[in-house]
């Protein structure tokens, strides 16, 4: 029998090219809130396989999981109340696991409609200001120095 609730634990899955142009997606609500690519895992599956299938889900792009860059990073953090009613109730924290993709150049993205409602491929500095989570800009920081 499956949860109601969504599992504490996430993906955030930072896209780059290699000429340095971030991705950044905003979401349908709360409006004006940006981000990378992100979702919380499905039952089963590792980091990695839903870094993979949120890629897909919210972007279209395809590429194989293993071509996923993991950052080796995480972060824990508190659930924000806007969102709180969709963990169990004695869940306050989630466990955020850091990815990238690294393309040669921008792809053309196909947005999910009920998610997001626009995209856009920024500089790091544009997309670190634009970016609405603190984990967020600090996962673009560290890519970015990784390109440099």
């Amino acid at each position: 029998m499956s949860s109601p609730y969504k599992r504490p634990e996430s993906v955030l899955l930072v896209i780059a090219t290699l000429g340095g142009e971030f991705l950044l997606l905003e979401r349908t609500q709360p409006a004006g809130f940006w981000q990378s690519v992100t979702g919380s895992l499905e039952a089963g599956e590792s980091p990695r396989q839903a870094a993979g299938r949120e890629l897909r889900e919210e972007t279209g792009i395809r590429v194989p999981d293993a071509t996923l860059i993991d950052l080796c990073h995480r972060e824990r953090f508190p659930i924000v109340p806007a969102w709180r009613a969709r963990y169990a109730p004695e869940v306050h924290e989630n466990l955020e696991h850091w990815f990238a993709l690294v393309l040669p150049f921008r792809r053309q993205i196909s947005l999910e409609a009920q998610e997001h409602r626009q995209h856009g491929w920024l500089t790091a500095r544009a997309a670190t200001f634009l970016a609405s989570s603190w984990t967020n800009r600090k996962a673009i920081r560290l890519l970015a120095t990784r390109l440099t």
